[in-house]
């Protein structure tokens, strides 16, 4: 199931490059982009456990400042290379014949579908940070493999929670899953009730890690493999 999430994982990753307009390249073991990506995203992200560090270094800008790797398998050590383990965390995996959680009543989850809409979203999302204005991009309401979640209240016109769900590799993946309130067995909950009525029968990828690992387990998700970012020094 881990090759299953890395390939999911690194759809969305392309997806968001491609809203940026700096595509990325799958490869037969890592997917790349030889232009630096968004803020947050790696600029590589490894698909099976037998990536080579050469593969992935060879097909990335290493001279800009930010260059990160995604080492989906834990199985890479590039620290000859110049790179530091920027974070640890477990992938994640939420097998389809269990049952949908209740949502909690009260919010009401949508996708998102204009841009004044994904605009208050990610406004929720980043929680006021400046660095990160512009990176949910309008172009990302027309790719056909992710959709952005809004959990709402007051008829829709807050966002209070939210995520990412990108479909690809024979998965569901979540991201940038949030709550204002910080409570996040509630965002799972929701969630994952609102993927079960738009999705049904397919199994939930993702990655988490610390609060947010325990709530997706608190919801069904099952902690699988570590995974670890590496950040150039």
């Amino acid at each position: 199931m881990i090759t299953v999430s890395a390939r999911n994982n690194a759809e969305w990753c392309d997806v968001m490059c491609r809203a940026h307009r700096r595509p990325g390249v799958f490869g037969e073991r890592a997917w790349t982009s030889e232009r630096r990506t968004p803020p947050l995203y790696p600029d590589a992200v490894t698909l099976t456990p037998d990536a080579t560090a050469g593969e992935v270094l060879d097909r990335i800008d290493r001279t800009t400042p930010g260059c990160t790797v995604k080492d989906s398998f834990g199985r890479l050590d590039l620290s000859a290379a110049g790179f530091d383990v920027l974070f640890e965390a477990r992938w994640i995996h939420r097998p389809a014949v269990l049952a949908a959680p209740v949502a909690p009543a009260g919010v009401t989850w949508r996708p998102v579908r204009t841009a004044r809409h994904l605009a208050a979203w990610a406004a929720a999302w980043s929680a006021g940070d400046d660095d990160l204005t512009g990176l949910f991009r309008p172009e990302l309401l027309a790719a056909r493999a992710a959709t952005v979640l809004a959990g709402t209240t007051d008829g829709g016109t807050r966002t209070v929670a939210g995520a990412v769900v990108s479909r690809g590799g024979g998965a569901v993946g979540i991201s940038n899953l949030f709550a204002v309130d910080d409570d996040l067995d509630a965002a799972w909950a929701g969630c994952l009730a609102t993927v079960a009525r738009f999705w049904p029968g397919i199994p939930v990828v993702g990655y988490e890690h610390g609060d947010a690992l325990a709530a997706a387990a608190q919801q069904g998700c099952v902690p699988g493999q570590a995974l670890r970012v590496w950040l150039a020094s």
